[in-house]
């Protein structure tokens, strides 16, 4: 839709209330600036979207126009500069990705010249739209980014040769330290308004952060002069061996070695050869992120001679400093609740302690410095509720308590819908979602799969995924931008359909995209969820965090796969939906209260033969692969 069409549409919205947003000193008030919890995200339906699948903030706009208003906070991916491979999830500084900038938007409001008043324009327009808006927070940077270069002391290192580990002590930062102190010294400051101190301690320990990343690599807009000035570090380093530690998952987390495998070697564009890492005691779930570097959260025992951490020992400094860092970033621009990224992560090998203090978890923390001046401000935490001693240690569910998650992504999008693994989780979900302090989201898509390997999950059954998303109004879901057209794929499609390839920018590999993100042709799914979505519009003042009386509860043991339900208090509409995506299935259930029903929805059957339902029990038949189906109080 052309830039224009889209501003008369937002004018006939808002009228005079519209302009105040494209102020970038403005701030539009959040849908939730009056609550005093962070309860909204344990009924928020989120979608998530990738900015590199539509290239430029400003495209956020015309998206959110389609989505109903249950459909009510939008999370952004990451947004800062990226480093290896230029994967979202490396951010290489607290810097807005340049190519997120709209130059449509600035040719149309000249003073929106510079990403970061795009991208909180952006915001306004969403708070203006009814969104809630989510960041992420990213609990480790691209391994040599302007934090680690800028602050050696908050990053773990090492210092390898060839294929061995040959240190890493815990005070190694310090060596770092001294060197870039002396680069710095060699080639002089990049900012020619700044003196260098004169020792290495004053520069790291005593200069403000702001002036060392001047110093270090010059002016915040002059993103090819500070690539080139991090890139001779990065060189530097390189050639002494040092490096930060690589992020982990999955416990034991710690123990590293190199991989000796000769696929385990990397050439990048510079001829700089890299090594994989890889945990020297593996269990199921343990990874090595090489391009990553996680923040030195605590000081470790014995000087890291076996790499166990001391949890007693919080490196205080690095907590104050990542916490700052994205209060400020809530303040400039607005965001409602964060994505806490990896929040499955725990390290204790005893588990979640009875006892938790400030320094238990750094997503935790985040959240709570953010709370002191935002109320409202949730946490939705990556995690995928796995069973307790698999991807960290402990329960997992005790671990999100203690970091004071309010909801969390699940794992139902890695399952095919109606199989009775998806119906014993989805149960699961259902039993958590009572008796825990989080919210389990009922996930549709997210970008890490919407990649081949994933195909299979959504060949059938997309449509009541979409159903059960908007219509269980109690519990949360989360669905990623481009689910609503997305093909079905037999076969993999070309790499360009699908968004996981666009979170990172991989050359020369079977990742590799050409060219712009290559939207679905799904036409038939795309109007049959239209229809869903104007149904949603219609209905949502009567539903809206409605708490659900089951009529046909989900089944424990998972063979059962209709279900039925309506609202706690005041019922006006019943839902029923089969899960079974291959079979008819029949309804049996009783009405609530001594009403008459009449049927007023399908997913599947746009044009339907009013009936109406009697009080008491009532059977359906032949209620279709994979139907949803409303029923309206009359």
């Amino acid at each position: 839709m052309p830039f224009a069409d889209i501003i008369r549409l937002l004018e006939q919205i808002f009228g005079a209330a519209l302009y105040p947003a494209f102020e970038p000193d403005m701030t539009i008030a959040s849908p939730l600036a009056n609550q005093r919890s962070t309860d909204f995200l344990k009924t928020a339906n989120t979608v998530g979207i990738n900015i590199r699948t539509i290239r430029h903030f400003w495209k956020i706009i015309p998206y959110t126009l389609t989505l109903p208003r249950a459909q009510n906070a939008i999370h952004i991916l990451p947004i800062w500069e990226p480093g290896v491979v230029a994967s979202l999830y490396g951010p290489a500084s607290w810097n807005v990705n340049p190519e997120f900038f709209s130059p449509e938007m600035a040719a149309n409001f000249p003073h929106l010249d510079t990403v970061e008043k795009q991208l909180k324009v952006v915001v306004n327009l969403l708070h203006l739209l009814g969104k809630a808006v989510g960041m992420d927070v990213v609990p480790h940077t691209d391994r040599y980014s302007e934090m680690a270069l800028a602050n050696p002391q908050f990053f773990e290192w090492l210092q390898r040769r060839d294929t061995k580990i040959v240190s890493h002590q815990s005070g190694l930062f310090g060596e770092i330290q001294q060197v870039i102190f002396e680069h710095l010294q060699k080639n002089g400051s990049a900012a020619p308004d700044l003196e260098i101190p004169e020792s290495a301690d004053d520069f790291f320990e005593k200069m403000p952060e702001n002036e060392r990343l001047k110093l270090l690599f010059g002016e915040k807009y002059d993103y090819w002069g500070r690539l080139f000035r991090r890139k001779a570090i990065v060189r530097l380093l390189y050639e002494l061996g040092y490096e930060t530690v690589p992020a982990t998952m999955g416990p034991p987390y710690r123990g590293l070695e190199v991989s000796p495998e000769p696929g385990a070697k990397v050439v990048d564009e510079e001829g700089l050869v890299w090594r994989d890492y890889r945990i020297s005691k593996p269990q199921e779930f343990s990874r090595v992120f090489g391009p990553l570097a996680r923040y030195k959260l605590w000081e470790s025992k014995n000087d890291n001679r076996d790499w166990e951490l001391d949890f007693d020992r919080p490196n205080k400094a690095a907590w104050a400093y990542v916490c700052e860092h994205y209060r400020q970033i809530q303040a400039e621009f607005g965001f409602d609740f964060m994505r806490g990224d990896m929040s499955h992560v725990q390290m204790r090998p005893d588990g979640v302690p009875a006892v938790r203090d400030e320094f238990y978890d750094l997503l935790g923390a985040v959240k709570q410095t953010v709370l002191r001046e935002k109320p409202w401000f949730g946490y939705f935490a990556e995690s995928f509720l796995a069973p307790p001693g698999v991807m960290a240690y402990g329960d997992e569910c005790d671990h999100l308590e203690a970091s004071f998650a309010d909801s969390t992504l699940g794992d139902l999008q890695s399952e095919p819908v109606g199989t009775d693994k998806f119906m014993r989780d989805f149960w699961q979900y259902r039993r958590w979602l009572e008796t825990r302090k989080f919210a389990p989201n009922f996930t549709i898509l997210t970008a890490d799969k919407d990649d081949p390997r994933f195909d299979g999950f959504y060949l059938t059954g997309n449509e009541i995924r979409y159903f059960i998303a908007l219509f269980l109004s109690d519990m949360p879901s989360y669905m990623a931008l481009g689910f609503e057209c997305r093909d079905l794929h037999p076969a993999p499609a070309a790499n360009e359909f699908y968004s996981k390839y666009y979170v990172f920018q991989m050359l020369d590999d079977p990742k590799t995209t050409n060219g712009p993100y290559r939207w679905g042709q799904n036409l038939e799914l795309y109007a049959k969820l239209v229809r869903q979505k104007l149904l949603a519009e219609e209905i949502y003042d009567d539903i809206r965090d409605a708490k659900s009386r089951w009529l046909l509860p989900p089944d424990v043991a998972g063979y059962k796969k209709v279900l039925a339900w309506t609202q706690a208090e005041n019922p006006a509409y019943i839902f029923v939906a089969n899960f079974d995506t291959s079979e008819t299935c029949n309804a049996t259930f009783t009405t609530p209260d001594a009403t008459r029903w009449q049927l007023y929805f399908s997913t599947e059957k746009e044009y339907l033969d009013p009936f109406e339902v009697q009080p008491g029990q009532f059977l359906h038949r032949n209620l279709l692969p994979g139907e949803g189906l409303v029923f309206r109080r009359i």
